[in-house]
């Protein structure tokens, strides 16, 4: 039963011997966003370019895309057929070679890749994707497929809610009078009835709320803990008072307790007769300077893609912008320039006067 091929790409005969791999970082590079393989990939190509098109695109990242190497393993087309197949296949968008640096540190090198894509695609496609600003393009359209998921319908907003319809006030209940008081008994004739005390009035205490205390600052602390770290720069609690705002001053310049601590008991004198006016003195002349509160962030922003195409014909360098369908401007010229006219022969000449006459400047004098 005859297979039918589905690509339209001339069929290269099975080689015995493996395909030529270049060496790391060299080589081919599949362009991002392809569609999958179909029967017209190469269609409307002339036969040699199919040919060697098809035989590109079965190639894996990393093998070698070198002129040399192409003819070896096809069979039918030389040196000179393959780079004129590789300039055709540049100019219809399908192949850019470009230059690049690869590794990190010391360790960098120029290598020369090339970067093959299925799909052609214009100049301004490839533009952006060797300048960096669309390093991975959208794909081309597929045809549609059905989605496995449903699509998530628009969320629309909520109806408002009427508001309830205020409900009249329903009447008190009825409170039950107070019970009267039973009627004191009538006095006996010639008898005065007391009057009763009043009640004294229950004393509620009053109730104060403590003042929250104050949290020192830490200017304040580390004076504070001076005396614990050199008993002879012990200071009241009023020298603390007193020195805050100087020691505040250095916290503002972005030091902690530790370094002020050792700013001031680092080679002090045997007797210190003031404590507080020493350590004015030092807190006022060993000031440091500003320093930032958090060091700067590294920046994490990527270092730009070195890059730089080369000419398919000449392998010229240059930018990519530069380098439309991956030719530069004088084999661009040359390829869409006009056949010249034919050239005339010269016109015939004397050869015999001009032999004579080169034979009269060879004679001796």
């Amino acid at each position: 039963m005859a297979t039918q091929h589905l690509s339209s790409a001339l069929p290269t005969p099975a080689s015995s011997r493996p395909y030529a791999k270049a060496r790391p970082g060299y080589g081919k590079r599949t362009a991002p966003g392809q569609r999958s393989p179909q029967a017209d990939d190469f269609a409307l190509m002339p036969e040699r370019e199919r040919y060697i098109a098809g035989y590109l695109d079965r190639l894996p990242d990393g093998a070698a895309m070198d002129i040399k190497s192409l003819a070896k393993n096809l069979p039918l087309y030389g040196q000179m057929a393959v780079a004129g197949a590789l300039t055709a296949l540049g100019v219809a968008g399908h192949l850019r070679r470009v230059r690049c640096t690869a590794g990190e540190g010391d360790q960098v090198r120029w290598v020369s890749r090339t970067y093959w894509s299925r799909t052609a695609r214009d100049n301004e496609w490839w533009d952006a994707f060797l300048t960096g600003k669309d390093s991975r393009p959208d794909p081309e359209p597929t045809p549609a497929t059905p989605s496995p998921a449903a699509p998530v319908p628009p969320v629309s907003a909520p109806a408002p809610v009427p508001a309830p319809a205020t409900a009249a006030p329903e009447p008190p209940c009825p409170v039950p009078p107070p019970p009267a008081p039973a009627p004191a008994p009538a006095p006996e004739p010639g008898r005065t009835q007391p009057t009763p005390a009043p009640a004294p009035a229950a004393s509620v205490p009053e109730q104060r709320t403590p003042a929250p205390a104050a949290t020192p600052s830490p200017a304040y602390l580390a004076l504070a803990q001076l005396g614990r770290a050199e008993p002879r720069l012990a200071l009241s609690a009023g020298d603390c008072r007193v020195l805050e705002s100087l020691a505040a001053e250095w916290f503002a310049r972005g030091v902690d307790a530790a370094y002020l601590t050792q700013a001031l008991t680092a080679g002090i004198p045997a007797q210190v007769g003031s404590p507080v006016g020493f350590v004015r003195r030092r807190l006022t002349d060993k000031l440091p300077p500003h320093l930032p509160s958090s060091p700067a962030p590294a920046s994490t922003a990527r270092p730009a893609r070195r890059l730089v195409a080369e000419c398919t014909e000449c392998g010229r360098p240059g930018p990519p912008e530069a380098l439309p369908d991956g030719l530069c401007r004088p084999c661009r010229t040359t390829a869409t320039a006009a056949p010249s006219a034919p050239v005339a022969p010269p016109a015939g000449r004397d050869v015999h006067a001009l032999v004579g006459r080169l034979r009269d400047l060879t004679r001796l004098p």
